[in-house]
């Protein structure tokens, strides 16, 4: 028998969880992809499209070795650069609603971060780290119906994964079409869809053991429309890696140059990358640094690396014939 105390309390109990707000379904994506020797990555959300209801939970998680953010700026938000967040970083489980930034910090293969939406809205999402690997997140009010449910998701995921990093376009004829030491600094490809832009970029040098003979010099190209890279010798800089090391000059058609005579010379590109994509209404961007020469004086073998990718095993060497 219950008595009248104990009654009042359980119907105390209950009202109280009553007008708590029901918890929200849990919807899980990916970040990135790659191959197994890592040196194909595909920047992109994996899907980059979800619809969700307001109270939903997105967890991402990082699948790539290569560094990404999960970021969500307000409208009108000036792009920061990725160290500094936006500015700052926020927890994982961080609340999201368009009135205030949230994004994690720069994570890679087997980390995670989730975001909650509190309010409806059509609401981009951005890796600060790559400018053109975007997506967007519709939240709809609890009474809509959602296209799509979780294993829709994950199997637009995974085929999307499998034709960026399988696709064939980019990799053939840069080997038959490239002048001799001329060696291509990473490729890479955009791809649109109606929720976003993916790329997908090699972190390889596609020549990585030239032969030249002393006094010749070897041109690096970036062709990956996204992706910085560096031509890195000797020791890594520290600190910063876009500028590059006091011993670079310009040429006259804009190519940085340097000269390298020994193995214990230090040598640094600094970024090389394409020139920004062009939009209407905004100003027009500048040439970009996209090419880096090295003219070697003396016989001997010279390893050298991408400051930014060499985890990945971006690495390559000279070797210079007397």
């Amino acid at each position: 028998m219950i008595r009248p105390r104990s009654h009042w309390f359980i119907t105390v109990v209950f009202a109280l969880l009553a007008a708590l707000p029901a918890l929200g379904t849990e919807w899980h994506a990916a970040v990135g992809a790659q191959s197994q020797n890592k040196g194909r990555q595909a920047l992109a959300f994996l899907p980059n499209e979800i619809w969700i209801h307001v109270g939903d939970n997105i967890t991402w998680t990082f699948n790539a070795d290569d560094i990404h953010t999960v970021t969500f700026l307000t409208d009108g938000q000036v792009r920061p650069p990725f160290p500094v967040g936006c500015p700052g970083f926020s927890s994982s489980g961080a609340s999201f609603d368009g009135s205030t930034c949230v994004t994690s910090p720069p994570f890679v293969t087997g980390q995670s971060f989730s975001v909650l939406f509190t309010a409806a809205g059509n609401f981009k999402l951005v890796c600060l780290v790559h400018e053109d690997m975007t997506g967007v997140i519709h939240v709809l009010d609890t009474s809509a119906a959602l296209p799509h449910d979780q294993s829709f998701y994950d199997q637009q995921a995974a085929r999307e994964a499998h034709t960026l990093l399988t696709s064939p376009d980019i990799f053939t004829g840069h080997h038959h079409d490239r002048p001799p030491q001329v060696i291509a600094a990473g490729i890479g490809k955009i791809v649109a869809t109606a929720g976003g832009h993916q790329t997908v970029s090699l972190m390889r040098f596609l020549e990585p053991e030239l032969l030249v003979h002393a006094g010749d010099t070897v041109e690096w190209d970036n062709d990956d429309p996204i992706t910085p890279h560096t031509i890195t010798f000797g020791e890594e800089p520290q600190g910063d890696p876009a500028p590059p090391s006091g011993n670079v000059t310009t040429d006259a058609d804009g190519a940085l140059h340097a000269t390298i005579s020994s193995r214990s010379d230090n040598v640094h590109s600094g970024f090389i990358i394409s020139a920004p994509q062009e939009r209407i209404g905004l100003p027009q961007a500048p040439v970009g640094t996209t090419r880096f020469r090295i003219t070697f004086t003396k016989a001997g073998v010279y390893p050298y690396i991408c400051a930014l990718h060499d985890d990945l095993g971006m690495k390559g060497r000279i070797v210079v014939l007397p």
